[in-house]
């Protein structure tokens, strides 16, 4: 059964319609980088059953053929990080530069060296990315989320992603978050609003017909 969100009010009201999952989906696995998923980072929090929970989507994809994309907060050098104007709320920025440890995918991950990684600044995977680009180039017409933050960059990506047209689902088991309270409530948010929020198994059954 599909995660139950919002008030009986506000689906009388028309939201928490249901996208769907359309003819070519592609997963995005957000920021699982090091400096995410260390809870002794400053950044961090304990993502380990997220982490697994997505490794058996990615195997769900793998199996079909379909894309698996990755991203990682990355800025060019350290100065930039350091400048961004990002790091004027989340000081722990300053550590997201090209050829820090910080912003290598977590070697957990169930990832393949071809498996591309969009690298981006903010919280969206979308903003100033080439990830929507890429998307048009493999036919992709659904997303797939997992990663973190869901109240932050998840919820980000999702927003965009329903903007720009996609089909959006989140993976309720392959989100992490730092805050509880932020991550049920980033849930709830999306599924009245810009995608569906689904378990693990509700994602595989979606696949079965790719």
């Amino acid at each position: 059964m599909s995660f139950a969100l919002g008030s009986a009010d506000l689906q009388r009201k028309g939201f928490a319609g249901r996208s769907g999952v359309g003819a070519r989906p592609a997963l995005i696995v957000i920021d699982f980088t090091r400096a995410f998923t260390d809870p002794q980072h400053r950044l961090g929090s304990d993502a380990q059953r997220e982490i697994a929970a997505t490794n058996d989507v990615i195997a769900q994809f793998r199996s079909k053929g379909l894309p698996v994309i990755f991203t990682a907060i990355e800025y060019g050098t350290a100065a930039q990080a350091a400048a961004s104007n990002w790091r004027l709320k989340i000081e722990g920025i300053v550590s997201l530069y090209s050829g820090s440890p910080d912003t290598v995918q977590d070697d957990r991950l169930a990832r393949e060296p071809t498996d591309p990684i969009i690298n981006k600044q903010f919280a969206s995977a979308f903003f100033r990315t080439d990830l929507e680009e890429l998307l048009n180039s493999l036919a992709v017409d659904t997303v797939v989320l997992a990663g973190c933050s869901t109240s932050g960059c998840v919820r980000a990506t999702a927003v965009d992603a329903c903007q720009l047209g996609f089909k959006t689902i989140v993976c309720r088991e392959a989100v992490a978050d730092r805050d509880r309270t932020a991550h049920e409530q980033a849930l709830v948010d999306i599924d009245l609003k810009y995608g569906d929020v689904l378990s693990g198994k509700e994602v595989a059954d979606s696949l079965k017909t790719k």
